[in-house]
């Protein structure tokens, strides 16, 4: 099978996915919200809601690597400063530093450098990373030997991190490890 029809395959494969999963995922908020349930019972169907909520995500990112491999991808782009791109509502990344504004496919830019920080504290047993922002450069540290590969995406065990790098590249960013750091250099506007 061609690569294009392979990624033809898995973009419908994704889409098929996502009727049973949202029956799924609707079920499990609906005996949520009804109540009556058990504690432990609550607790299972919120688990089941969790759990079907991570599946649609990676769907979605299946999804837009079909769509980056086949040449498909038409980013929406808008405007956005890379220190807000780098910022995600998880105390266990740090973002400082000072940055510009970029256009650029906001959600998917800012999804993939979450993709990236998570794949490091993961992969990398860390407690927490930072994102040092220099305008359109971003500086992921401390990066060990153990997440290095997995996070700049040449040993693929994590998906978040394998279409991060598709994402920023697509869009014309460069990733490059250096020492302890990935160093993610964002397209020009």
């Amino acid at each position: 099978m061609p690569e294009d029809g392979f990624a033809r395959l898995v973009t419908l494969a994704c889409h098929d996915l996502r009727t049973p999963l949202a029956t799924v995922n609707g079920v499990a908020k609906l005996l949520v919200r009804q109540g009556g349930l058990s504690e432990s019972d609550a607790r299972l169907a919120g688990m089941i809601d969790g759990a079907a909520e991570e599946m649609a995500s990676l769907i979605t990112l299946l999804a837009l690597a079909a769509r980056i491999a086949s040449g498909r991808y038409a980013p929406q782009l808008r405007e956005a400063d890379t220190l807000a791109l780098a910022s995600l509502a998880d105390d266990r990344v740090e973002v400082a530093g000072s940055g510009v504004t970029v256009s650029t496919d906001v959600e998917s830019v800012s999804e993939a450098l979450a993709g990236l920080a998570l794949a490091a504290l993961r992969h990398g047993g860390l407690p927490a990373v930072s994102w040092t922002v220099t305008g359109r450069t971003l500086v992921l540290s401390p990066l060990p030997e153990a997440a290095a590969a997995v996070v700049e995406g040449s040993l693929p065990r994590d998906l978040r991190a394998l279409v991060a790098r598709m994402v920023l590249e697509a869009l014309g960013g460069r990733l490059e490890r250096e020492g302890e750091t990935l160093r993610v250099e964002l397209a020009a506007s």
